[in-house]
């Protein structure tokens, strides 16, 4: 069949435009498949995996595989890639991926929204990508690959002391809001030490270079991760002094 190569217990359907598993892949190669490569397709759902009971790899590179990814229980598998597909959400994706693999020790997620570099966005850093590695780790400590690149020492302790910490997000409206309401704007006129919230940097991915906010942690009530940018607050909290006064009648 056209398409479909088989070696061994290796299997391949690559570059097939296939939108789902085809049922005599599942048929044929699933009680023996220990390695499956479906890169090059158009993937959106992985219904039809169950039937790779034994899988050790699994190769999703180049679908269309998001946030609403559902993967069955793979006791075996060791090695994932899901490299460029269109995975936002990346504390969903990695709560799943706990409960469904708990052998997974190679996760490879670049060229995902989740995934914060320079093939996303150049306006990602090394830091962005450490913070990343670093919430990924918490969330999968017995990763020993991620993205290619060898898990260190020196990352797993730092995930371990901050990684609950590195999920960094663009904070939701009604945070925005309620902060808005606790901090006044800028009086010009009495060149009061007050601040405001950037509220053109925040919720609104076509402010100018610039404007691009640096990272802060936020609250869990206010975590997305349809983007990991942070937000701040101008001027700076370091050169203000805020003085609060209570009258009681």
């Amino acid at each position: 069949m056209a398409g479909f190569v088989v070696s061994g217990t290796q299997v391949s359907y690559i570059g097939q435009n296939c939108r789902e598993i085809p049922e005599h892949l599942g048929r044929d190669c699933g009680h023996f498949a220990k390695r499956l490569d479906l890169s090059f397709n158009l993937l959106r759902s992985l219904e039809g995996l169950s039937a790779f009971g034994s899988l050790e790899e699994l190769i999703l590179d180049s679908n269309l595989l998001g946030d609403d990814l559902v993967l069955p229980r793979l006791p075996h598998l060791h090695t994932l890639t899901l490299n460029k597909n269109q995975i936002s959400d990346l504390e969903n994706l990695l709560d799943h991926l706990a409960k469904v693999t708990p052998a997974l020790e190679y996760l490879s997620l670049l060229g995902n929204v989740a995934c914060p570099n320079e093939l996303v966005s150049l306006e990602k850093d090394e830091e962005d990508y450490k913070r990343y590695r670093y919430f990924v780790l918490h969330k999968l400590p017995n990763l020993k690959f991620l993205d290619a690149q060898k898990v260190t020492r020196q990352e797993r302790e730092e995930a371990l002391v901050r990684g609950a910490f590195m999920k960094v997000v663009k904070p939701t409206l009604e945070w925005t809001s309620a902060l808005s309401n606790l901090i006044p704007s800028r009086d010009r006129a009495s060149n009061s030490a007050q601040f405001r919230p950037l509220s053109a940097s925040i919720g609104d991915d076509t402010a100018s270079p610039e404007s691009h906010p640096q990272y802060t942690p936020l609250p869990s009530a206010s975590r997305e991760l349809t983007s990991h940018r942070g937000f701040e607050i101008s001027p700076p909290l370091s050169s203000l002094k805020v003085t609060f006064s209570i009258t009681w009648d």
